[in-house]
C-alpha cells in the first residue's frame, strides 16, 4: 500500500501509528487522558463532551440491535466516529485507510489522500442515491491511540468549508475513548451503548 519509493518496507508503514503530535493533550483522549470533572455523556466506548447545538444520534445495526456508531450533527456538518481496539505497540489507520480507499472506488467513487490536521486522511466522492450523478463528499480520519483506534467520518459543511472544517475538526477532538481492561482482538469494535439518560441521544439504524 505504502507509495512511498525505497522506503520502510510495506508490512512496517501499514503497522506504524498514526496520530496528531499533541493527540496526548489535545485530543482526542484515551479515558486515562480525559478531565474527570468535565460532564461527558458517557457511550460505553466513547464519551461525548456536550456543546449546544449539538445532536447526538446512535447508529444501531438492524438485526442485532448493537449500537455500532455515533452520529454528531454539528455547525452544519455530520460527524460519525467508531471505537476500535487496537494493538499496543503498532496502529490501524495506515492499513485500513488503503482498505477505505478500494471500497470507494469498488462503489464507483473518487478518493484522494491528503495530510489532514490528524495526519493523512482520505477525501471522497461517493455516489449518493438512485439519481444519475449524484454525490456526496466525504472525509475519512482517524488516529492510533494508546490500544484503541478512533475513526470519523466527516460530511456536510466540514467536508467542504473551512471555518466549518474547523469546528468539526474540534468535535473529532474532543472525543474521549475508554478502551477498558477486557482483552479484545485488534478491529473489534469496542461496545457502545446507550447514555445513562435517554433524552441524551436518539438512536438510528445503522447504513
Amino acid at each position: 500500500m505504502s507509495d512511498i519509493a525505497n522506503g520502510p518496507a510495506e508490512d512496517e508503514q501499514d503497522s506504524a501509528k498514526s496520530a496528531p503530535e499533541d493527540r496526548a493533550s489535545m485530543g482526542p483522549f484515551d479515558d486515562s487522558e480525559a478531565n474527570a470533572v468535565r460532564p461527558y455523556v458517557d457511550l460505553g466506548g466513547v464519551k461525548i463532551l456536550p456543546r449546544a447545538d449539538l445532536h447526538l444520534r446512535l447508529e444501531v445495526e438492524e438485526g442485532s440491535k448493537r449500537v455500532v456508531a455515533v452520529g454528531l450533527d454539528f455547525a452544519g456538518s455530520t460527524l460519525q466516529v467508531q471505537p476500535f481496539a487496537a494493538p499496543r505497540s503498532t496502529g490501524l489507520w495506515n492499513e485500513i485507510r488503503g482498505q477505505i480507499v478500494d471500497q470507494i472506488h469498488k462503489q464507483g467513487g473518487t478518493t484522494s489522500i491528503v495530510d489532514g490536521p490528524f495526519g493523512p486522511e482520505v477525501r471522497a466522492e461517493i455516489p449518493a442515491g438512485p439519481a444519475a450523478g449524484a454525490t456526496r463528499l466525504a472525509r475519512f480520519v482517524g488516529v492510533d491511540g494508546p490500544r484503541w483506534f478512533l475513526r470519523g467520518v466527516i460530511s456536510g459543511e466540514g467536508a467542504v468549508n473551512p471555518a466549518a472544517a474547523e469546528q468539526i475538526e474540534d468535535l473529532f477532538r474532543s472525543v474521549v475513548v475508554v478502551r477498558g481492561t477486557t482483552p479484545m482482538p485488534p478491529r473489534d469494535l469496542i461496545p457502545l451503548h446507550m447514555p445513562a439518560t435517554a433524552g441524551n441521544a436518539s438512536t438510528s439504524p445503522a447504513s
